[in-house]
């Protein structure tokens, strides 16, 4: 695979992996097993259930998680060809995956507040 493909394959599989990861961790499909996994990491006592928990409520960790499970399933590697490959890849999917969830995130948060600001508007005009 050629170095351009292999950056083209970067950047679309982490589209995926932040879909996943933003879904699971934010979105209200998900709002009462995440709920859940939040009270489960507040009251454990165990280190390794409270991580585990924490995992669910956790964009950037859990998009971890799906990285692996998309290598996994894609074998995809980038500048080698053996486990380097799959170590660089992997970090690279969850740092450009986060990334896009960063822009995500601030684009509905620019959208929310011109919202916003379109409500106090139109109070205002009907005062």
């Amino acid at each position: 695979m050629t170095l351009n493909t292999q950056i083209i394959w970067l950047f679309t599989l982490a589209i995926p992996v932040a879909c996943i990861a933003w879904t699971v961790t934010h979105e209200e499909i998900f709002s009462e097993p995440r709920e859940y996994c939040k009270r489960q990491h507040e009251v454990s006592k165990s280190i390794l259930r409270k991580k585990f928990f924490y995992l669910f409520t956790c964009e950037y960790c859990f998009s971890f998680y799906v990285t692996a499970l998309f290598l996994f399933i894609t074998k995809y590697h980038l500048l080698f060809t053996d486990w380097r490959g799959y170590l660089v890849s992997g970090f690279s999917l969850i740092w450009i995956a986060n990334i896009y969830m960063s822009m995500f995130l601030f684009i509905r948060t620019d959208i929310k507040k011109e919202g916003t600001e379109a409500k106090i508007k139109e109070e205002e005009l009907k005062k």
